[in-house]
């Protein structure tokens, strides 16, 4: 299994950044790079967002795996200030 080292709350926020500038998603930009690298961090709530959604598995996720490993993954995942909050 391959395991990234890239924070997953950036790279969530770069995946939504993205979502709107680059004509890849729905933008209209062709070469967005550098204006991801500028927007994501107006995205790291959406992303925190998305993973306290994601802190409880539906039937199918928990059928796969282990619920209560599963929400400390996404605990873990989360900023140290939204962790209580989650």
């Amino acid at each position: 299994m391959d395991i990234s080292k890239g924070n997953v709350v950036e790279r969530v926020a770069r995946v939504l950044a993205g979502q709107r500038l680059s004509a890849n998603a729905k933008g209209d930009n062709s070469h967005a790079g550098a204006e991801v690298d500028a927007a994501w961090p107006e995205h790291v709530d959406d992303a925190v967002a998305v993973l306290k959604t994601l802190r409880e598995p539906d039937a199918r996720m928990a059928a796969a795996g282990d619920p209560v490993v599963w929400e400390r993954m996404i605990r873990a995942a989360m900023p140290d200030d939204q962790v209580a909050t989650a």
